[in-house]
């Protein structure tokens, strides 16, 4: 969940305009991203990366319906025969980035996931070849790492979910966002209670080790009260994980005519109700991981926590997904609007194999914004950034030697722990933690900023 604009940034250290500047899940954002003119060569690019510990993401970019709220990379519905044919670019994608990893040491996958859109819109026989491209094309071996699949109520079928089940998926994230059907539909994301709750005994049924339920607040008509009730019926299915996110309205989704406001009202409720549902996860036994992400003391390790897959060795599969090595992170083109994801879509599933052997959209990562990312990733965790860590990193520098200013700030707005000279570590206070769609983008480039304001929408 992800706006397009770039980031308002206050010049006299004041608090930005609004504690909901941008959720910031990989840096930098794809808007800043280029075209790369010279086309490197995969082999080239993943030549002198560690292979010994990957991530492996297959983006599936198709959808029943697209929610109110959803700026994500996806078209709804596909004709006969697109998902087919999808697969078949994606299979072909596969064996070219094998290939470009080469052979001349072990390529071993500690971790996958399928996202999207919404991978469990393909059918269940369609599910098993996914698996297979992930197993036999780029040898991650699924049921000896943590495998995660996102869902949707109206696709978690029993039939669906014993194949996941069956390849060893070790957790499923179900995007209900609200129990309350009025609530849903002022979010656009047509669906019922009812259907909801057949889906999560679905998913009990199949006995998938994690069970990730994601909820939204700040919808229209939402108050206290139903953001409560909501989180109780979570609650009763008791959820290994649960992630809150607050509502956005961006530019070209369905609730984007009231993108680019600033609503002071609207974002004190949302940080009400954020408390809110915090307080009521941490009374319930639950561990907060971030701003969005909460764990129930007691679940099952799933090896690394959600941002690390945004770290170096990070290979994506399919039109919307992202690689990411220490130099470059590349990807296809982006879009919003349904008509050119439609286009890009297309273009991919004409591609001949030998166009995936090469980078085409993307941005090269130098030392500085190497830091930067760091920071911002660990810092927007609640365990905080390792200093010991980022010096081994980053040739003995510390934090406050490269981003003084910044951590002046948030220290100031009592969002930074008070942390001496010889502090092992960074934490955001649990006040920063509610404001972390603030800290986020405060640490942002200049030239990525800029880049992000250029970016022409589509």
């Amino acid at each position: 969940m992800t706006t397009v604009t770039g980031p308002r940034r206050r010049s006299d250290g004041a608090r930005p305009a609004s504690p909901y500047q941008s959720y910031v899940y990989a840096y930098p954002h794809k808007t800043a991203y280029r075209r790369l003119t010279d086309r490197p060569r995969l082999s080239t690019l993943w030549a002198a990366e560690p292979k010994d510990a990957l991530s492996l993401y297959l983006h599936i970019p198709f959808c029943e319906v697209r929610c109110g709220f959803c700026n994500l990379f996806t078209r709804v519905g596909a004709p006969d025969g697109l998902t087919g044919a999808y697969l078949d670019a994606l299979e072909r994608q596969a064996t070219a980035v094998r290939r470009a990893l080469g052979e001349r040491e072990p390529v071993r996958f500690a971790t996958a996931a399928f996202g999207g859109g919404t991978p469990t819109f393909l059918t269940a026989a369609e599910l098993e070849r996914l698996c297979d491209i992930a197993e036999h094309r780029m040898g991650a071996d699924l049921r000896a790492v943590p495998l995660s699949v996102e869902a949707s109520p109206a696709t978690a079928t029993a039939d669906r979910l014993q194949v996941l089940a069956a390849r060893g998926t070790t957790r499923l994230s179900l995007g209900v966002q609200s129990f309350d059907d009025t609530e849903a539909r002022a979010a656009v994301r047509p669906q019922r209670r009812a259907d909801v709750e057949a889906a999560l005994g679905r998913v009990r049924d199949a006995r998938i080790p994690v069970l990730n339920i994601d909820l939204i607040y700040g919808i229209d008509g939402q108050t206290d009260r139903s953001w409560l009730r909501s989180l109780d019926a979570a609650l009763a299915w008791h959820p290994e994980e649960l992630y809150l996110y607050p509502l956005y309205v961006r530019p070209l989704t369905g609730l984007g005519r009231r993108a680019g406001e600033h609503d002071p009202a609207w974002d004190e409720q949302r940080l009400d109700l954020y408390r809110l549902g915090r307080n009521h996860l941490l009374a319930h036994g639950y561990e907060q991981q971030s701003m969005r992400m909460f764990r129930r003391a007691d679940a099952p390790p799933q090896g690394a926590d959600d941002y690390a897959c945004q770290t170096d060795g990070m290979i994506g599969l399919g039109c919307g997904a992202r690689s990411y090595t220490a130099a470059v992170h590349y990807s296809f083109d982006y879009a919003v609007g349904m008509h050119e994801i439609r286009g890009i879509i297309d273009d991919y599933v004409s591609r001949p194999a030998a166009d995936f052997a090469h980078a085409e959209y993307g941005r090269r990562i130098d030392t500085e914004e190497a830091r930067r990312r760091h920071l911002l990733q660990s810092l927007l965790q609640a365990e905080g950034l390792d200093v010991a860590d980022y010096r081994a990193r980053f040739a003995g520098r510390t934090p406050a030697d490269d981003f003084s200013a910044e951590l002046s700030r948030f220290a100031d707005r009592g969002w930074l722990e008070d942390c001496g000279p010889d502090a092992a570590r960074l934490r955001l206070t649990p006040e920063g933690l509610a404001h972390s769609d603030a800290v986020g983008p405060e640490l942002f480039s200049p030239a990525v900023r800029a880049a992000m304001a250029a970016y022409e929408r589509k």
